[in-house]
């Protein structure tokens, strides 16, 4: 009891308060989404997110070299194709712009864990992760394409593959495909818990997947289950995931500790595009510190349990620790 005990005596320096610290975050532990789009030349900013660019995949080669120098430990990839039809054909067709894109990265950057998003959103005409059939995402229809798009990532050069669609069973399908084209030795990251959130909107201008009529309520989980989390958890570890991510991170963190809590795999969290750009638009209001609230929220989702963060802040944080020498 107080004066024996005077917690404030390991806070009185910045040495001690960093000895003392009991979670740490560094680059090694982050990966940085790319949004990869079809064409030579193009290097575009995102106008809802500061900071982050639109690649063709001849003017990734600068960008990569540099993530990798950072010190950040992967990539994940999302393509943005020109031509888009009701099966999302360009998410599993060998020569898209995710393949040519994964090896541009494999043969500039060949350090770097290239993680490769599995969806159709992207690809599809009317912007569901899915077959549609003008009411409802087919579960089962969507499987079969699902496992194409993984073997096609894999064969290009992705170390992960990574399904974000949601349908029950696609990972089942995935190692099933993977391992009969001969890629056992490629890894699942399933987001396992991917909420129907209303954080992913700048991501859905840079990524143009927004769906055409609907929403995404009836495969993606209701934010007001926890318990259910850890139920899609249980399955995809058991259809064979190598690890697994809650997204969003921020409003989740209560999943993050759960799942850290449930289960012994690596766990992932990403930090999504409305988190990141809520972030910003305060900063640029003058209301919050951009530098101090990054790393604190990136510190938060580390604490929560989470093993490796998704962030757009990847390099940010990392060029800042760099110059700080931490």
């Amino acid at each position: 009891m107080f004066p024996e005990h005077r917690p404030r005596r390991l806070r009185r320096t910045p040495a001690l308060r960093d000895l003392v610290r009991e979670t740490r975050l560094s680059q090694a532990s982050l990966i940085y989404p790319l949004f990869c789009v079809e064409g030579e030349g193009v290097r575009e900013p995102v106008a809802s997110m500061p900071g982050v660019e639109r690649f063709s995949a001849d003017m990734l080669s600068d960008e990569v070299k540099e993530i990798s120098d950072l010190g950040i430990a992967g990539v994940l990839l999302f393509g943005i194709p020109t031509d888009k039809d009701a099966l999302g054909s360009g998410a599993y067709d060998p020569d898209g712009v995710v393949q040519r894109s994964l090896r541009t990265i494999r043969d500039a950057a060949p350090e770097l864990v290239l993680i490769a998003d599995v969806c159709l959103c992207e690809y599809t005409d009317h912007g569901h992760c899915g077959v549609f059939d003008g009411n409802d995402v087919r579960n089962d229809p969507t499987l079969p394409l699902l496992g194409k798009t993984a073997v096609a990532a894999a064969r290009a050069g992705a170390d992960v593959l990574a399904p974000s669609d949601m349908m029950d069973g696609r990972v089942a399908e995935i190692r099933r495909q993977l391992d009969a084209e001969g890629f056992e030795d490629r890894a699942i990251l399933s987001y396992a818990a991917k909420y129907a959130s209303a954080f992913y909107g700048p991501f859905r201008d840079a990524a143009e997947s927004t769906p055409e009529t609907g929403d995404r309520q009836g495969y993606q989980m209701d934010p007001g289950n926890a318990r259910e989390a850890l139920r899609e958890i249980r399955m995809d570890l058991d259809e064979g995931a190598d690890m697994v991510m809650v997204k969003p991170a921020l409003p989740y963190l209560d999943v993050i500790r759960a799942a850290r809590e449930s289960c012994d795999v690596p766990i992932f969290a990403y930090q999504v595009s409305g988190e990141y750009s809520m972030i910003h638009a305060a900063a640029e209001r003058g209301w919050i510190d951009l530098e101090r609230a990054m790393r604190e929220s990136l510190l938060s989702i580390r604490r929560a349990g989470a093993d490796g963060i998704i962030t757009y802040f990847a390099k940010d944080f990392a060029r800042d620790a760099r110059r700080v020498g931490g």
